[in-house]
């Protein structure tokens, strides 16, 4: 199962996030430096409307969304890449995940301490950067150590990846990103075995408080980390309020609505960061549906008909035949698969089908 880790400095949140997240209390949330230390994963259901819908369209007696996993890592500090606050255990922790939620402090309470004393989301997110890119830049030195002595053995795999280090290696001490280094598809799977930490997807979570849930672009944090994110990654911005979070977790599913209106809003930012991070995995969502259940399965952007079938059941991509497929909206729209057959809106896909997000899909099979 993939991964996202929940990244940022001390006390900005994100042990009380990952607990309203995961509807746990697996990680500690308190108002001290590092009381996270060991990380805490939890699974998370994707939130996906889709799924009611179609069970009422099937008659279906049970919902089964996706899921994937979220994973609490400690706080980092300034110097970490050099071993500041366990930073080193911690970076091992991060190179673990498949991608990053960088959590960033956008609210005054001078009941919480803040690592550098003053709030300042920017500056935050520059400090968590710099230490990874130190540390992938350790990581590529002494990788690029090791490969020029294999080199000589004459191997073309190893003389292109010391190729694609020799550019790596300015590239991060420009203080710019792996990610953003220009590289061909098979630079790219030579890097992945690096594990290099600024080669995973990464988006940032502005934990507010309260009071900007309603409206966060009046935060101007808020708004700094937007442009910071336009400007250097073009990667996604999730307002959230690890508290508001924290608190609908425990209540009753028919009082959450009426809380939020209490606040202003119609929905909580979990729901978006959940959904946010699952994309940013790479991973995209198709349907099944009957009287037995509506289902939500994961797959991978990109993965073709039988890639897709083999979620349900290893057997399926070899025996596949072929795949009876609508898209979402068009069944909505009809109403009915008979509807749908009836004005050609249902379509019989083959091998080389790449399914798409929302498609609802029924496969055909020898076994």
């Amino acid at each position: 199962m993939l991964c996202a880790g929940i990244v940022g400095l001390p006390n900005v949140g994100k042990s009380t996030l990952f607990n309203a997240l995961t509807q746990s209390r697996k990680a500690m949330a308190a108002n001290y430096r590092f009381c996270t230390i060991e990380p805490n994963n939890g699974v998370v259901t994707v939130p996906d409307e889709r799924l009611a819908v179609l069970s009422k369209i099937s008659g279906s007696q049970k919902l089964v969304p996706s899921v994937f996993e979220f994973v609490d890592i400690a706080g980092l500090v300034k110097g970490a890449s050099q071993g500041e606050g366990l930073g080193n255990q911690f970076l091992g922790h991060i190179r673990e995940v498949d991608a990053i939620v960088q959590v960033v402090r956008c609210f005054e309470n001078a009941d919480i301490e803040h690592v550098m004393d003053t709030v300042d989301p920017v500056r935050d997110i520059e400090v968590i950067d710099t230490e990874l890119i130190l540390a992938d830049l350790d990581s590529v030195q002494k990788r690029r150590q090791r490969q020029q002595k294999a080199a000589k053995s004459g191997d073309k795999k190893i003389i292109a990846e010391l190729e694609l280090l020799d550019r790596l290696e300015p590239h991060l001490s420009s203080g710019l990103h792996a990610f953003s280094l220009d590289m061909t598809p098979e630079e790219k799977a030579l890097m992945k075995p690096l594990f290099l930490l600024t080669a995973k997807p990464t988006l940032f979570a502005c934990n507010v408080s309260e009071g900007d849930l309603a409206n966060p672009d009046a935060n101007h944090w808020v708004q700094k980390v937007k442009e910071l994110a336009v400007r250097h990654r073009g990667c996604e911005v999730v307002v959230v309020s690890a508290d508001i979070e924290a608190e609908l977790v425990t209540l009753p599913e028919e009082e959450r609505a009426e809380y939020l209106e209490s606040l202003g809003v119609t929905e909580g930012g979990a729901g978006n960061l959940i959904k946010a991070a699952y994309h940013l995995l790479g991973l995209r969502t198709y349907l099944t549906t009957g009287e037995k259940e509506t289902r939500a399965w994961t797959i991978h952007a990109g993965d073709k008909a039988p890639q897709a079938a083999a979620v349900i059941h290893s057997d399926f991509e070899k025996a596949f035949i072929s795949a009876e497929t609508i898209a979402y909206e068009d069944l909505v729209a009809c109403g009915s698969f008979a509807n749908a057959r009836s004005v050609g809106k249902l379509r019989t896909e083959g091998k080389e089908y790449i399914v798409q997000d929302g498609d609802v899909m029924e496969f055909k099979t020898f076994v």
